[in-house]
């Protein structure tokens, strides 16, 4: 009789033991069910703001690889993130982007800051090829940024890259806030003689509309600056010259302080000038 008791007691503390072992097993299993399941459906929902933020943090290592500058890409991305995370984006403050320009701005490159309106592409195959003039978007942040959509939504800590609002779907929206804001601060440090290349091909070179007329010239800071000199691309039957009205508003903008001059340039000159070897870097105008 006591063997069997003692069977019984034994056999039920078996069972006990695997019962409590039973039972840890499937709350852990529940429990890495659930990570899992709020991970994955996570990515799966919005795997956009993964991507936008690799994106930032290669273009910017790349970039701080080629040019042995010392920034913190991982900062970069914070910094950035920080401005419109949670925010309505067509509310986002003008002021969001204070931290990550205070934080990434660029040095100024006195003699070789090239602004430009309605000539992006000739203006950067040309800076591309010949590396004598930069651009805001051969700037770290301009690189990084360049051709990028994001936004944040009220409610949630993620990044966006779809549905959000256009460049004049409202004025406060975080990648107009962003160009906005860089292209202020690329002006501002402007230094020495500047140059800004202009489309010949329309009828008002001098937009009021673009950020350069707009933004840039504005930030222009005569204590800083010796001049503009205003490169206007044209091609064959173009009508527009250097004598433009648009351009005579752009010379009375200008604090008087500062030399003018508007040049005319083809634009199959640039390109044949920018194919060509030139040790010195001379302009091709």
């Amino acid at each position: 009789m006591d063997d069997v008791e003692t069977y019984s007691s034994r056999s039920k503390k078996r069972r006990s033991r695997f019962l409590k072992f039973g039972l840890a097993a499937v709350i852990f299993v529940v429990i890495l069910a659930i990570i899992l399941g709020v991970v994955l459906s996570t990515t799966a929902r919005n795997p956009s703001g993964e991507k936008l933020k690799s994106t930032v943090i290669t273009r910017c290592e790349k970039f701080v690889e080629s040019t042995n500058i010392s920034r913190d890409c991982q900062k970069l991305w914070n910094l950035f993130e920080q401005a419109y995370v949670g925010r309505d984006p067509c509310a986002v403050p003008p002021e969001a982007y204070n931290p990550l320009m205070a934080g990434m701005h660029p040095d100024p490159s006195c003699n070789r800051m090239l602004f430009w309106s309605k000539t992006k592409d000739l203006v950067h195959d040309f800076t591309e090829k010949r590396d004598c003039y930069q651009t805001l978007e051969d700037t770290l942040l301009g690189s990084v940024m360049d051709g990028l959509t994001w936004c944040g939504k009220e409610g949630t800590r993620e990044t966006f890259t779809t549905d959000c609002p256009g460049w004049t779907d409202c004025d406060n929206n975080p990648v107009r806030l962003f160009w906005n804001r860089a292209s202020a601060g690329f002006a501002d440090a402007a230094c020495g003689d500047v140059t800004a290349m202009l489309n010949g091909s329309i009828a008002t070179p001098f937009s009021p509309a673009s950020i350069f007329a707009s933004i840039e010239v504005k930030q222009f800071n005569s204590t800083r600056m010796n001049g503009l000199n205003v490169v206007l691309v044209t091609n064959k039957n173009d009508i527009t010259t250097c004598e433009n009205p648009s351009l005579k508003v752009l010379q009375k903008e200008l604090d008087p302080k500062l030399k003018y001059s508007c040049k005319e340039v083809t634009q199959s000159n640039i390109q044949e000038c920018m194919l060509r070897p030139d040790p010195a870097c001379g302009a091709c105008w």
